[in-house]
């Protein structure tokens, strides 16, 4: 088997509405989602074996079965040494771990973007990538026309649990966000070190920080000169056209 690269983008959740909660506890969603120019790099080849290289703060990343990487393999009953480029900080909220999924599925040839969803909910909307609205729990992804879109982003080294932000939305009895992000609440009560992130890309921009999914990025639209807070430089980044995703 030759070495081939593959290129996995961050998603970005501008907006984010929960709609509802089906019987087995997953929400129902309705947000705009893009695919931006922030990348993992995977390496695959001949053999098996796992190897993370360059990881970014925040949560811990598995390297067992529990990876979105080896779960996509056994999806598509593969199997590959695969080497992670690691650039896309793992519980930020930018689909880390589902992006280098629907590498896995692009580079296997599978297509279907609502079965993906079965290894997780933003598989599915990685494996399409562009611009979308992401509907049911994740499954449903309705192609947007592109729009060119500059962001700063500054992503705090705290890694944030999606499960734990949707059990704290749950228990504040489902409150919505007044910032385009209904799950924005439920971080900042699960992680309250978010807040000091908010407000310093706020100030600098003089724009309102807004939280991408269930964090912890915060980011605005435009183009900024970079700065620092607590040693951690903000990012610029572009959206991507779906193809840029291929």
């Amino acid at each position: 088997m030759k070495s081939e690269r593959i290129l996995c983008p961050a998603k970005l959740t501008l907006s984010l509405q929960i709609k509802g909660q089906r019987d087995d506890g997953f929400h129902f969603i309705d947000a705009e989602m893009v695919s931006i120019d922030l990348f993992d790099e995977l390496f695959l080849g001949a053999g098996s074996g796992f190897i993370i290289r360059g990881q970014k703060a925040g949560l811990d990343i598995p390297i067992d079965d529990n990876n979105l990487v080896n779960k996509a393999l056994a999806f598509v009953g593969k199997s590959a040494k695969v080497e992670i480029d690691k650039q896309i900080p793992a519980g930020a909220g930018l689909g880390g771990g589902s992006t280098n999924a629907a590498g896995i599925l692009r580079w296997a040839g599978f297509k279907d973007s609502v079965a993906a969803a079965e290894l997780g909910s933003d598989v599915s909307f990685c494996l399409a990538g562009g611009r979308a609205r992401v509907t049911g729990v994740g499954e449903l992804v309705e192609p947007l026309p592109y729009l060119e879109k500059e962001l700063t982003l500054l992503v705090p080294p705290i890694g944030v649990s999606t499960p734990r932000v949707y059990e704290e939305w749950d228990a504040m009895g489902s409150p919505k966000g007044g910032n385009g992000n209904d799950l924005e609440p439920a971080a900042l009560r699960v992680e309250p070190r978010l807040a000091d992130w908010r407000d310093a890309l706020t100030e600098f921009t003089g724009k309102p920080a807004r939280l991408a999914g269930s964090g912890g990025t915060w980011f605005v639209e435009g183009t900024y000169e970079k700065f620092a807070y607590r040693g951690v430089s903000s990012i610029t980044v572009r959206t991507l056209r779906p193809e840029s995703t291929i």
